[in-house]
């Protein structure tokens, strides 16, 4: 209430909310239903907050699927003063990605990452810098083995640090975050050029700083920043990220060092070693775009996202084994039949083992794991019948396309028969986007494809894994995830009985 009244209080203060009416009305009242061109339906904007009071920050991808209900597979939301343009469904969402990929390929100005990125890295730069960066990021990571037998032998060494670790529980319950640290430990990998051991003190803190990023960036506080950030003084979410994200960069900046001081063309063993090499390579290059802004933002990218998807997929991965008992059985005599005793099982098995892989398709398709990423139009362009001016931020409902009850049988339920023929063969389904699809695709799909498999194959093989004593599969609740910059299972704990 003291907050209420120094605010009412403060002349200032008054202005800038007037002012933001004002705003608010001429914009509402403007905008592009003067316009000669047709613009996507939706719902009649409020002042100052749009059309926010429809959506549920927690979960914006069933508020728009609801929306989508009543205004169609293309429609128009304000968040804030922010027109949004949002695409639902399998065919709306494919086409704009795939058929005009060139056309919704750039991404929105969104404060917080302008503020830690500042147009830098691989997810939120548009444009040459972000076409150079993401070519050499992606050649680089190839060369460091990644979707390769080179990176495989890597996995089967972390599965083995995993193992023993879960076997230090003794079948007493564990946390599933706990499965975390061999994933991650994979990014490490790729990113540093070694693993952590699992109490590293740099590993511990990177973990913990990772976690506490993400859990901030599903935050509404956040969300708010982003539709107001004229307001941001009177939030502060956004600055208490801003330290830990600065925290990170610390980190970072100290194995840059390290990698400078020791750089050989003809050992580059990690992708901050490639970066490096490429920065001295190209010193005397005028405007060249591997300066130091660039390359920080671009391992921090991949440092954060790419930790945190696959890590998350396989929290979900035994959660729901743990769900359906009768499924990860099945998963495990599969298994049984496939691999012979004593050795793992490789990525290539796949091929052999249908319901395995229909599995772990399935787990991906049912978690929605990242509801979506922003893009926004790149030039004018004409979609659908409507008109999007060049700039226009977009939303592709991913969660819209796994959930796409014209694509799959039963789309909330899971179902692993939604990958499987008649005969037990596994099926690819065109619907199956969580990677995202176009020239903004997730860039460590193969690697994540990968690590889910052997990760999830080789733990299967050595334990089943069951609720903790009291608990009950159907005490397991997977329909309210915990939202944060991926939709993750609630926190709960696991035990892990050892095969014979």
């Amino acid at each position: 209430m003291s907050f209420l009244i120094s605010f009412i209080s403060d002349p200032a203060l008054i202005c800038l909310l007037c002012a933001a009416v004002l705003l608010a009305v001429l914009y509402f009242s403007t905008g592009y239903k003067n316009s000669a061109f047709k613009f996507p339906p939706g719902p009649t904007p409020l002042p100052i907050i749009g059309n926010l009071h429809l959506v549920d920050l927690r979960r914006q991808d069933k508020s728009l699927m609801k929306l989508a209900e009543k205004y169609g597979p293309i429609f128009t939301l304000h968040f804030g003063f922010q027109k949004v343009v949002v695409l639902t469904g399998y065919e709306v969402v494919r086409e704009a990605l795939v058929n005009y990929t060139e056309e919704f390929v750039d991404r929105p100005s969104i404060p917080i990452f302008d503020q830690i990125q500042n147009g830098n890295g691989l997810f939120f730069s548009i444009g040459e810098l972000w076409r150079t960066t993401r070519r050499f990021t992606v050649s680089s990571m190839r060369n460091l083995g990644m979707g390769k037998k080179m990176i495989e032998g890597r996995i089967f060494e972390e599965l083995h640090f995993l193992i023993e670790m879960i076997k230090s529980f003794k079948g007493e319950p564990f946390s599933l975050t706990s499965f975390n640290c061999a994933p991650i430990n994979i990014t490490f990998v790729m990113l540093f050029g070694d693993r952590f051991d699992y109490k590293d003190p740099t590993f511990l803190t990177l973990l913990r700083l990772i976690d506490e990023v993400m859990i901030l960036l599903g935050s509404p506080y956040l969300s708010y920043f982003n539709f107001y950030p004229f307001l941001g003084f009177l939030f502060k979410t956004h600055k208490i990220m801003l330290g830990k994200i600065e925290d990170v960069r610390v980190i970072l900046r100290q194995y840059m060092k390290a990698s400078r001081e020791d750089i050989n063309e003809n050992s580059v063993r990690s992708y901050i070693d490639a970066l490096i090499f490429k920065q001295q390579e190209e010193k005397n290059k005028k405007d060249s775009l591997f300066h130091d802004d660039n390359l920080i933002a671009s391992i921090l990218d991949l440092v954060m996202a790419g930790t945190e998807t696959i890590a998350t997929t396989l929290q979900w991965a035994i959660l729901l084994m743990m769900k359906y008992p009768e499924i990860q059985k099945k998963v495990q005599e599969e298994i049984g039949r496939t691999v012979q005793a004593g050795n793992w099982a490789t990525y290539e098995d796949r091929k052999n083992m249908p319901f395995t892989n229909a599995v772990l398709h399935e787990v991906q398709r049912f978690i929605t794991l990242l509801p979506h990423v922003p893009r926004c139009t790149a030039v004018d362009t004409h979609f659908r019948g409507y008109f999007l001016p060049k700039g226009i931020i977009v939303i592709p409902s991913l969660t819209s396309v796994l959930l796409d009850k014209t694509q799959w049988e039963t789309p909330h339920q899971f179902n692993p028969n939604h990958f499987l023929d008649a005969e037990g063969n596994f099926v690819k389904r065109e619907a199956f986007l969580p990677f995202s699809t176009g020239r903004r695709n997730c860039i460590g799909e193969s690697l994540a494809k990968m690590e889910l498999f052997v990760f999830f194959v080789g733990l299967l093989q050595t334990f089943t894994f069951q609720p903790q004593p009291g608990v009950s599969e159907s005490d397991l609740d997977l329909t309210v995830p915990q939202t944060t910059f991926t939709l993750r299972p609630q926190p709960q704990a696991t035990c892990a009985v050892l095969r014979e």
